[in-house]
């Protein structure tokens, strides 16, 4: 496993939160200056200055983690990742399937994008604007989706992400690439994170989602980690699920 590097993004989408739990210690925190203009605008510069922090740990024996409070860092992280020539599958824990459009949300809630767009769907959004590539449908497992709109359901009928149950994640489910691997803590059931603003009933329990972290980081492939602290600020969550990220990560942080 290579050595890592933890950054902190203190941000829901564009909005800082310097008071988010988080349950790891950063080497670093990411914050820059946010335009007027859209929130895609916002968002681009965000992503941007995430992946030029984080590009100088990305490849050469590092692996960064970054953890935030929401999965937009995953275009930053993935945009470092490709920049240090690694071209990456992807394993993405989430309650959520993140595939919506700003055609087929019915929210308008951008956190519910972030890996449609990893695929190269519509690039002048976001992508291009941070020189990320296209990620292959066939090289992403969604694992422990399970609160999926019709949009998302249709989507995902017909392509070729591949899906799985947490506890079933198994080796040979996973891409033969470096490995970006997206934690969303919503993933665990509700009953375990007070705070989520999407909770989603059912999912994995703590212990499954660290054991099948666990056997990733086995694989030697892991290159990147993002980990999506998508809760309220307030609830003392990162110290609920500080025996997961422990037991989980533990590999990785050494």
């Amino acid at each position: 496993m290579p050595g890592v590097t933890a950054f902190c993004v203190p941000y829901h989408l564009d909005e800082y939160l310097p008071a988010l739990d988080l349950p790891v210690r950063p080497a670093r925190a990411i914050t820059t200056d946010l335009p007027p203009g859209s929130t895609w605008d916002r968002l681009a510069a965000l992503q941007s200055a995430v992946a030029a922090t984080v590009a100088p740990s990305a490849g050469r024996g590092r692996c960064p983690l970054v953890v935030s409070g929401d999965c937009m860092t995953a275009l930053g992280t993935v945009a470092s990742l490709q920049s240090a020539g690694l071209e990456v599958g992807i394993v993405w824990f989430d309650a959520h399937g993140d595939v919506q459009t700003p055609e087929t949300t019915a929210s308008g809630y951008l956190g519910g994008m972030p890996l449609r767009l990893l695929t190269g769907y519509r690039p002048e959004i976001i992508a291009s604007r941070l020189g990320l590539r296209p990620v292959d449908e066939a090289s992403i497992v969604l694992a422990g989706a399970r609160d999926l709109d019709p949009p998302e359901v249709s989507y995902l009928e017909r392509s070729q992400i591949r899906r799985a149950d947490v506890g079933d994640l198994e080796p040979a489910a996973v891409p033969d690439l470096p490995l970006y691997v997206h934690v969303d803590v919503d993933v665990l059931d509700p009953i375990a994170v007070p705070g989520l603003r999407y909770p989603a009933p059912g999912g994995p329990s703590a212990a499954q989602l660290a054991a099948a972290l666990r056997m990733l980081i086995g694989t030697g492939q892991v290159v990147g980690i993002g980990l999506a602290c998508t809760w309220h600020p307030g609830h003392d969550a990162a110290t609920r699920i500080s025996s997961f990220v422990e037991t989980g990560l533990g590999p990785a942080l050494g």
